[in-house]
């Protein structure tokens, strides 16, 4: 045999065979017997496997990798049930085009379509959840259909895959050559396109830009931030994408997201010219599709994707441009500098406008347990590369208004708005990240969506912080009731554990906080214990929001 000559391999040797060759370091698995012939042969590679306790944490856990760093995150689940669970993170890395890959177990090919135990069709399943759904029915094509794999997780508009592995292919053996490594494929600004954002530039008078999407890296970041000191453009982030931007950069206006900045909301508003980079300005950034006209929009458009498929789709574009961040801010530097700039002024002033929105010290709500003072402690301690995570919930209002991000990498949150999230995020950023604080925010509804994976943190040691702001509700949810149905509370009371003893139970760190003034000391000593921690931060539920409270809502709706 040639020196060169492929070796026969098991299909289940060659999946992770694959992994090794596209540099994956991390998978993040509930087992399943379904797959052992994978799961045997990741004992022989350099791969951490992740071991989590339900499957919708695990595909979450690989969203936050894949959100961190471009790559793929790599899922393994069972059949039926399992890729059932797993199905809410796919969910959040369609919505938030993050790369993410999904390997489910699968019945023996010779029992299909009989109902076998937990049978599934998975093309049928998540054709639609997924940017594509496959099965693998031959141990020969599993280099190509991984290749392919790779390629539309990362290419254009980056979202999840998910591959079926019938149980008998995985024993059976091929002898075949590994794909090579894939990279995401790349698109720029056509010829004379920024010439022509140039002249749009020179000749608006109100413009700002909008940051948001995937596919962006910290040199596209400063690059942006660059241009706009250059322009003294005002730049704002959106919904959970604020780490696009140093907050304290002179041009930053805000986020344009839940709860938007009034002053913020009327800019965009009356803008002549919006750029906007990587983002599809869906519902939360429109504003439920309020801020720009449909299909045409009042104010100028030039519109960045790395998708051509986005250029169009919902909003007409007065210039289209086909790159992806990366690549756009990359010919920023060509732009020359303007002649003037009839918008710095404006500029200046959002960004004081903005300082003082952020200001948790102007924010008092009922209550002994003051959020505005917990903010403004992690504000004033979080070292500048600190990853912050949170699900959804009222309670991520306070990090995302009143944490000023400053560095790429930092945020993880989903714009999916799905609960649950900020846990396994945390486990999954801290797992790939080890020297970096993690901090989780999440509500008491929010935590117990999957807080077993609290479990996940201690088994490998890492040293998180959750921060569970419990006001015995769905609070989100009341607040739309209030304002609805006034006074007619169903469904949305919460009974809590005592979320310490939890952490504790679990061989973490835990402390219970009911006053402002004890937050300081019960962080530093969560940091010190070097374990998973949790803290259980007792707030009023009057406090709903920071502007308003549950007995204002209730007079307001009763009053129409």
């Amino acid at each position: 045999m040639a020196a060169n000559q492929p070796l026969a391999r098991t299909g289940g040797q060659l999946i992770v065979d694959q992994l090794v060759a596209q540099g994956v370091e991390h998978v993040f698995t509930v087992p399943g017997e379904s797959f052992l012939a994978v799961l045997d042969a990741l004992v022989d590679v350099n791969i951490n496997v992740t071991v989590c306790r339900q499957e919708g944490g695990a595909a979450m856990m690989a969203d936050a990798h894949g959100k961190l760093t471009g790559r793929p995150g790599i899922c393994m689940v069972t059949r039926g049930p399992g890729a059932s669970n797993a199905l809410a993170g796919i969910h959040i890395s369609k919505q938030d085009s993050t790369p993410v890959i999904v390997f489910v177990g699968q019945i023996e090919r010779g029992m299909r379509e009989r109902e076998a135990f937990q049978e599934m069709d998975y093309r049928a399943v998540f054709g639609q959840a997924a940017k594509w759904a496959t099965e693998i029915d031959d141990p020969a094509r599993i280099p190509e259909v991984l290749s392919r794999a790779f390629h539309v997780a990362v290419s254009g508009r980056p979202g999840p895959v998910v591959i079926a592995l019938p149980e008998d292919m995985l024993v059976q053996t091929a002898t075949v050559t590994d794909a090579p490594y894939v990279q995401a494929i790349e698109s720029a600004p056509a010829a004379g396109q920024m010439a022509h954002l140039a002249e749009r530039l020179a000749a608006a008078k109100s413009p700002v830009a909008v940051l948001g999407g995937a596919r962006w890296t910290p040199e596209a970041v400063k690059q942006f931030a660059d241009f706009a000191q250059r322009y003294q453009l005002p730049v704002a982030a959106s919904f959970r994408r604020q780490m696009l931007i140093d907050h304290e950069h002179p041009c930053y206006i805000g986020d344009v997201g839940l709860g938007i900045n009034p002053e913020l909301l009327k800019k965009l508003q009356q803008a002549d010219l919006l750029l906007l980079v990587g983002s599809r300005m869906s519902e939360i950034p429109s504003q439920s599709y309020t801020l720009l006209d449909i299909p045409v929009p009042k104010q100028a458009l030039v519109h960045v994707h790395p998708d051509s498929n986005e250029l169009g789709r919902v909003y007409a574009p007065t210039l289209a441009i086909n790159a992806s961040p990366a690549a756009f801010a990359a010919e920023l530097s060509s732009l020359p500098a303007p002649a003037q700039t009839p918008w710095a002024s404006d500029t200046q002033r959002l960004h004081d406008n903005y300082l003082a929105w952020s200001d948790a010290s102007q924010v008092t709500v009922p209550g002994e347990l003051q959020m505005s003072g917990v903010m403004a402690h992690l504000e004033s301690t979080l070292p500048a590369d600190a990853i912050i995570t949170n699900g959804a919930g009222n309670y991520a209002t306070w990090v995302h208004r009143f944490h000023r991000f400053k560095q790429y990498g930092t945020q993880l949150a989903p714009t999916s708005g799905s609960m649950g999230y900020g846990l396994p995020a945390a486990v999954g950023a801290k797992r790939g990240q080890p020297d970096k604080m993690v901090v989780c925010f999440a509500g008491d509804g929010c935590f117990m969506m999957h807080g077993q994976e609290f479990a996940t943190a201690v088994q490998y040691n890492l040293p998180i912080i959750v921060l569970i702001v419990d006001n015995g509700m769905y609070g989100t949810i009341r607040m739309h009731q209030e304002k609805h149905y006034p006074g007619r509370v169903s469904a949305t009371h919460l009974q809590n554990p005592d979320f310490a003893a939890y952490a504790q139970a679990f061989g973490g760190y835990g402390e219970r906080v009911e006053r402002t003034a004890d937050f300081p000391a019960a962080f530093e000593r969560a940091v010190k214990s070097n374990k998973p921690a949790i803290l259980h931060l007792i707030t009023d539920p009057e406090a709903i929001t920071p502007t308003t409270t549950i007995a204002k809502l209730r007079a307001a709706g009763q009053s129409n």
